[in-house]
């Protein structure tokens, strides 16, 4: 019988991809128990590539999205959980990229890949197909994150040569960089009025570039700081979590959980089966 595993290992690109992807994660799940993982919203930008079956995920939770299978695929920033449809066994490769990324890498704003899952090979074609190749043949995971840093570069340096990688307008950078270093706790019209733009015409640009307002990614970013503290070893009580990710109170914290995963926080933890191991 098969022994039960969840185990993960994270690594940080090369220092040249670090302004366009955050993080890889290598995973391998074993012998758990079938089920629906809330892949959650968060401030990243995620492709999965899978090692072993194709991916069987939708673009909600228990809300009728229907069910798509990919061998590997890519999405911008999410309004709410993607689920995952597993049989208890799953090995793959987690690359987060950066807003930025999103145009260096696959040529687009990231607002063209908003609320929206797309097979990976559509956005990076023959170069996608080699990396996936790559992946399923290399034997370990340092092997793994080292093709991910070959071929990343060799899309970056392809859309350099392209002329593809237009500059983000600065005021819109940072705008993203201080909703994240807040955390989300931050007035959409003070940092507007900070960057001397209004708060209407902050949105429209900030959403033509990302996809989402600032008022949206400002909540992604709460709940993402929410959704640590309570996939934490030794996770904190539900009042406390609500306390120091920002929300009023542990109710308002309920509201926004149940937008974001579809579940209240307590039938999200009980039906949770990637939670505890690894």
């Amino acid at each position: 019988m098969e022994e039960r595993t969840a185990a993960g290992i994270g690594a940080r690109p090369a220092p040249a991809l670090r302004r366009y992807v955050d993080a890889y994660v290598g995973f391998d799940l074993r012998a758990l128990p079938a089920g629906v993982h809330c892949g959650p919203p968060s401030r990243a930008l995620t492709a999965v590539i899978s090692l072993s079956g194709p991916l069987e995920v939708a673009a909600g939770v228990d809300d009728g999205s229907p069910i798509t299978r990919f061998g590997s695929v890519t999405g911008g920033l999410m309004s709410r959980s993607v689920a995952i449809h597993h049989d208890g066994r799953q090995q793959g490769v987690q690359v987060a990229l950066t807003p930025l990324g999103a145009r260096a890498i696959y040529g687009l704003p990231a607002a063209a890949l908003a609320d929206r899952l797309v097979p990976l090979d559509e956005l990076l074609g023959a170069l996608g197909a080699e990396l996936v190749d790559r992946l399923r043949t290399a034997e370990t995971w340092a092997a793994r994150f080292t093709v991910l840093d070959a071929l990343l570069l060799r899309a970056v340096d392809r859309g350099t040569g392209g002329h593809r990688v237009h500059r983000v307008r600065p005021e819109v950078a940072e705008a993203w960089r201080r909703l994240v270093a807040a955390r989300g706790c931050v007035h959409v019209g003070a940092v507007a009025a900070e960057l001397g733009w209004s708060r209407r015409y902050l949105t429209e640009r900030f959403r033509a570039e990302l996809g989402l307002s600032p008022k949206t990614v400002a909540r992604v970013l709460r709940f993402e700081h929410a959704h640590e503290l309570a996939t934490a070893h030794a996770p904190l009580p539900w009042a406390e979590v609500a306390t120091i990710s920002g929300y009023a109170d542990q109710a308002h914290l309920v509201r926004e959980w149940s937008e974001f995963t579809g579940r209240s926080p307590t039938a999200w933890r009980r039906g949770e089966v990637l939670l505890g191991p690894g």
